[in-house]
């Protein structure tokens, strides 16, 4: 039987380098509208912050009369340090838990289920988890509602995140580095010091970062069990609803805070993974 010659067909000029399928258009026009819409109403809210009349919706006669009344007002200074306390201490103990077990999953049989265990309240509605939180706070714990409520609301709400996020790193780790330092004689805890910890601590400082920015931010689970504690969200959600007037306020001070925070989460995360790259 006579073999037919394999014939490969030109390319066609259509499939040069300037040629863009359809689908990645979509993509690339898709990805600019969806940074429009996550940065847009950020800048939007900086550019109300700063006019006469933001209610209005429209940015315009720029003055700096709401943040004066802002430093002017002592009643947002305690919400403030309580968001603050709770949530470094939040992400302070949701780093060092997510490590602790983050390193145990990957050495399970079966880690996968016990992963789907822990990333359930990830879907469970903020208000129902809040509601189960205030009848175990009150009738199992016997806890008075107040600033150690809120922060066991917030540590459960945040640590499946942070979990997840160190359990990118450890996943990937390779073990046969520790294998190799305890072969040399090292201890459990200079194996971890010495070679573990540079290696996890992406994970673990992204961790703690995010652990912080979910209870910072939390808002549900706070009106359930903040007893007498005013958190930074819910006394922003307190006078959005009970007076008009302080609206322009609430912007001033959610925009100093943005302009505080994301500068600085972004410095750290280039230092944290930029440098590592480049290294």
């Amino acid at each position: 039987m006579q073999k037919q010659a394999l014939v490969i067909p030109k390319p066609s000029r259509r499939m040069g380098p300037s040629y863009s399928p359809l689908w990645k258009r979509l993509g690339k026009w898709g990805g600019f509208a969806m940074l429009a819409m996550i940065y847009f109403p950020l800048i939007w809210l900086i550019l109300l912050s700063i006019s006469r009349n933001p209610l209005g919706g429209i940015p315009g006669a720029f003055s700096l009369e709401h943040y004066r009344a802002l430093f002017a007002s002592s009643a947002w200074h305690g919400p403030m340090l309580a968001s603050l306390g709770i949530g470094l201490g939040v992400g302070l103990i949701c780093a060092i838990c997510a490590t602790i077990i983050g390193r145990a999953l990957p050495n399970l049989q079966s880690p996968g289920r016990v992963i789907f265990f822990f990333v359930i309240p990830l879907f469970v509605p903020g208000m129902s988890m809040g509601a189960a939180l205030f009848i175990m706070a009150r009738a199992v714990l016997d806890l008075k509602l107040g600033f150690w409520s809120v922060a066991l609301g917030h540590f459960v709400w945040a640590f499946p995140f942070a979990l997840l996020i160190v359990l990118v790193v450890t996943i990937r780790f390779d073990q046969r580095l520790v294998e190799a330092g305890r072969d040399l004689g090292a201890s459990n805890w200079r194996v971890f010091w010495d070679i573990e910890f540079p290696i996890l601590m992406p994970g673990i400082v992204s961790a703690a970062l995010f652990g912080f920015l979910m209870s910072f931010n939390e808002l549900m689970r706070s009106v359930f069990l903040r007893g007498t504690v005013e958190t930074m969200p819910v006394w922003s959600w307190i006078q959005a609803a009970a007076q008009q007037s302080q609206v322009p306020i609430i912007f001033s001070l959610a925009s100093l805070v943005l302009l505080i925070t994301l500068p600085l989460l972004c410095g750290v995360f280039w230092m944290l993974f930029a440098r590592g790259d480049r290294n």
